[in-house]
């Protein structure tokens, strides 16, 4: 059955060994320093970058004030942290310990490492550990606001069931969970904020369900301040002295705010993301790495998407999600080839523009000019249409390097598939392929 494009995109994350970063998502510990900001209740944490400042701050932020239980979670960007594994054979990356050698040697086994999750399964770097007062829990609970489509607004979503995958709740147990639309204009209200304290199973006139609602009108207030797109809660807990603590969260912010959020979107850790898609972004290029084999450049999502469609229905897999955009430069361009051209994982490249606001003859000079810079390795198949496309021709024909045209995108699609597993299979018994003297 064929994959949509917009099932692979959301795939993208799950395939890689690091994250596509859409919307800048940070680190747990900055999180918690957020929440703190704006009056929501978190445990005590302190983030530790050696095995040895780990050791440091149990012994003088926990233990010198009589508190042994402490929550050691390794600081990467993948959900599933608990249950994943160290590629040096550490099982989980969070655990009880309650000694200063015991931050250490735990730190030790973390820092450093990559940790494989469901999420990561190729693994993903951790340079921090959080060191967490451990909460004794009478509840726990889910809350969470998002931007959503179908809301036109921000959504207030929570459920009763907490601490575990709140999918696997949806999944199961759907009327444990509860939504309520936030108009933006008008903000969230009390009327809102105790429907859902209710909904979380707190009794009205407890003192833990009053510190719910003011943590949700607290939550909301950071949520349009920092121009977030979701913040998640999981778990919330309320304690056995009535508190209600945030114990985990996760923070998305917009990426079209960085302009007026250069702090937050200061401490953004590449570490943890595609280095393709940080290079990408510099250029102002909108790319996402996948798992196939044949890599695309287009210009603009839709013609994008549809390419990745039809590449599947051929038979064959992209390699990426790449949009040039509509007003891309020949820089641009030669960036967005390089990045084609130098992953291992593309055995083809497949060019698609339909010229409107982008001129073919553009692209064309791009590809020329990264062609003759970098040299091409792989075969390309390019589909031009439109503004300028007599041109782009003529300029290619004029070149000496030798690329496959195609009429229309199927013929592209066909070739680009084709293309690409001949090279497989050569690369497979070790042969040297190559593609020329194909007319335009």
């Amino acid at each position: 059955m064929l994959a949509s494009s917009r099932s692979l995109l959301r795939a993208a994350t799950s395939r890689s060994s690091l994250g596509a970063v859409r919307y800048l998502n940070v680190h747990e510990y900055i999180s918690m320093e957020l929440m703190q900001q704006h009056g929501i209740s978190t445990p005590e944490s302190h983030v530790a970058e050696t095995p040895q400042e780990a050791e440091h701050i149990y012994n003088s932020r926990f233990k010198a004030r009589g508190l042994e239980d402490v929550v050691i979670k390794a600081q990467v960007l993948s959900g599933g942290r608990g249950l994943g594994t160290f590629k040096n054979g550490f099982q989980g990356g969070v655990h009880m310990i309650s000694s200063g050698q015991q931050a250490r040697d735990f730190a030790e086994s973390m820092i450093g490492q990559e940790l494989v999750t469901k999420q990561a399964p190729n693994g993903i770097i951790c340079n921090k550990v959080l060191l967490m007062e451990r909460m004794y829990m009478r509840k726990e609970m889910y809350l969470s606001i998002l931007m959503d489509r179908s809301a036109q607004g921000p959504l207030l979503v929570c459920s009763p069931r907490g601490g575990t995958s709140i999918e696997d709740v949806a999944k199961s147990n759907p009327e444990f969970i509860f939504t309520q639309p936030i108009d933006i204009m008008e903000g969230i209200t009390d009327e809102h904020c105790k429907r859902m304290a209710g909904n979380l199973g707190l009794t009205e006139g407890s003192p833990s369900f009053d510190k719910a609602v003011t943590l949700m009108k607290n939550l909301y207030s950071m949520f349009i301040a920092l121009d977030c797109t979701q913040v998640e809660i999981n778990p919330l807990a309320e304690t056995p002295d009535g508190e209600v603590v945030v114990c985990d969260a996760k923070v998305n912010f917009d990426d079209n705010a960085e302009f007026r959020q250069g702090t937050v979107f200061s401490r953004r850790d590449y570490s943890q993301e595609d280095p393709r898609e940080v290079e990408a972004s510099k250029y102002d290029l909108n790319y996402i790495g996948l798992d196939g084999s044949i890599g695309c450049m287009v210009n603009g999502a839709g013609l994008a998407m549809s390419t990745m469609d039809i590449i599947q229905l051929k038979g064959g897999s992209p390699a990426n999600f790449l949009d040039v955009g509509g007003g891309a430069s020949e820089t641009q361009v030669q960036k967005a080839f390089e990045l084609l051209n130098s992953d291992p994982s593309v055995k083809a490249i497949l060019v698609n523009i339909f010229g409107g606001i982008m001129r073919c003859d553009v692209i064309a000079k791009g590809i020329l000019k990264a062609a003759d810079e970098l040299g091409i390795n792989k075969p390309i198949v390019i589909r031009l249409q439109g503004t300028n496309v007599k041109e782009a021709k003529l300029l290619i024909e004029a070149s000496s390097h030798r690329m496959i045209l195609a009429d229309d995108l199927e013929d592209a699609a066909t070739k680009a598939v084709g293309v690409a597993e001949i090279v497989a299979q050569a690369e497979k018994i070790d042969v040297n392929v190559e593609f020329e003297g194909l007319h335009l």
